[in-house]
């Protein structure tokens, strides 16, 4: 391997050099091509991964039970329910007997310092799977995304995430578009932006990287010329359902349409969301947003979910190359 990220945890995108990132790219890329002609080499034999959820989830879960069983390894899965986590025994305790029993653990939760020390007392390589302040699986899906749609290398793409920035999803997005020296647009209410640390951070980072990094209240103004709008749910996992009137005042004139897509003025302009999206009446949540606040349709229309434009499944689809590449360059 060109770049040595054995034993190497990934809690935050910015663990990783853009160096890193590249390799792990490059890796995912190979993957993928493997597993679609068949000839894909298991490098985790004999490997066991335990997948901690405390907030559940589809393409987390799936994406890595499948890249590590087509690799060779073994999956314990343990809900909220399924562990005396942070119950009836300390978190350092546990993360220092699964250390003993696996050779990495994914943890899916609620705050970052839970992973933080998970990774401290394990002695083994922990992986963010989510939490509140950050996605960087999500992310390295989205880069490569981006790659494989965009025509252009990295640096030379632009995107536009519109939303709710002040949670894991815009701040992880500035971060992985920073390090790969994009042109970053954010595009949310004041009060919904990104911190004003990290936003500081990123800007010194910048200077480096050659990103390109816009904050911006105007979603007609953020979108000119963008290869990729980028969207996610107005309320996130774990916030209680009562912030949905707040939120949907707030971020109405943010919902992704097909009028917003030509505004890039970008005929080849793609859509994507990390999912799950509230573009219809086909979900629970859609429906009980529909009968209290008139919506059918929240963070995007309909159209544009369904439109040639959305990359949203391909995305979905490279979690688990993405998720693969990480776990070989970490245990292989």
């Amino acid at each position: 391997m060109s770049f040595n990220l054995h034993h190497r945890s990934l809690l935050a995108l910015k663990d990783f050099t853009p160096d890193d990132i590249r390799f792990l790219l490059d890796l995912a890329a190979e993957l993928k091509r493997s597993k679609a002609v068949g000839n894909e080499l298991p490098r985790l034999k004999g490997k066991n991964i335990v997948l901690i959820f405390e907030k559940p989830s589809t393409r987390t879960r799936c994406a890595f039970e499948v890249a590590v069983h087509d690799q060779g390894g073994h999956v314990t899965y343990l809900d909220a329910g399924s562990s005396q986590l942070g119950h009836k025994e300390s978190l350092k305790d546990t993360a220092r007997v699964l250390g003993r029993y696996y050779d990495g653990i994914e943890y899916r939760g609620f705050h970052q310092s839970v992973v933080e020390e998970l990774a401290r007392f394990a002695k083994v390589p922990v992986w963010n799977g989510l939490t509140d302040e950050a996605h960087p699986t999500q992310i390295l899906a989205d880069l490569m995304t981006m790659q494989e749609f965009g025509e252009k290398p990295l640096h030379d793409l632009s995107f536009c995430y519109l939303g709710d920035a002040s949670f894991n999803m815009g701040s992880s997005l500035l971060v992985g578009g920073t390090q790969m020296g994009m042109d970053v647009r954010i595009c949310s209410p004041a009060a919904l932006q990104p911190p004003p640390e990290l936003v500081a951070q990123m800007r010194e980072l910048a200077r480096t990287t050659g990103a390109r990094i816009t904050l911006e209240t105007d979603p007609l103004k953020a979108v000119v010329g963008a290869d990729f709008l980028y969207t996610d749910v107005w309320v996130s996992m774990g916030e209680d359902q009562s912030v949905w009137q707040q939120r949907i005042k707030q971020l109405l004139p943010y919902q992704v349409t097909s009028a917003l897509m030509q505004a890039t003025g970008k005929p080849r302009t793609r859509f994507m969301h990390c999912l799950p999206a509230f573009h219809s009446l086909d979900t629970e949540v859609g429906r009980q947003v529909h009968e209290k606040y008139g919506l059918s349709e929240i963070e995007v229309t309909d159209e544009v979910f369904e439109s040639d434009a959305s990359v949203v499944f391909t995305q979905a689809e490279n979690r688990m190359h993405t998720i693969k590449a990480l776990l070989v360059a970490t245990l292989g």
